[in-house]
């Protein structure tokens, strides 16, 4: 799956819907991240034999992604929040300025070398600070997940989901 999705071209997707707020609006606000995340699962849902079901099941990896960027930026300065649709994916995208030392930390996450327990309350892998580990989040929703350098000071989380319904 990483390796399908990764060799499709950004111009291949359409743009769905681009959203940009203050980083000090975002953090100001835990709420944000649900309200940001049902919109953004609403409009994943669009197009498909069963929107809610595809939505609310998409919600909860769009949430982690959310949460993460809420954790990983302090810096001033402008996040995103990015949809975008091709025949076969849709891909969240989430830009944003990060602090220097939170590169490690990326790092760190995207190998999940730490060990992963079961939470109980949510059925799937959870570390035992309740973060979610990413490559645990791209084999449940068979995504493809990556952190990358946005610029000399951003980081840019791309997750491509399939836009199959066939969930288990």
């Amino acid at each position: 799956m990483k390796e399908e999705a990764s060799k499709f071209d950004d111009h291949a997707f359409a743009p769905m819907v681009s959203m940009e707020m203050n980083v000090g609006m975002f953090k100001s606000q835990w709420q944000f991240c649900d309200r940001i995340t049902e919109y953004l699962s609403d409009i994943l849902g669009q197009g498909h034999s069963d929107p809610a079901r595809y939505s609310n099941f998409l919600s909860v990896a769009t949430n982690e992604l959310v949460e993460l960027a809420f954790r990983s930026t302090g810096e001033p300065g402008r996040i995103s929040f990015d949809l975008y649709r091709s025949a076969t994916f849709n891909r969240l995208r989430i830009a944003f300025p990060c602090e220097e030392g939170s590169d490690r930390e990326h790092a760190r996450a995207r190998s999940s070398e730490r060990q992963p327990i079961l939470g109980a309350a949510s059925g799937y892998p959870v570390e035992s600070d309740g973060t979610v580990p990413l490559a645990n989040l791209a084999a449940i929703f068979r995504a493809a997940i990556r952190i990358e350098k946005d610029g000399t000071r951003g980081i840019q989380i791309i997750a491509d989901f399939p836009s199959t319904e066939d969930f288990q």
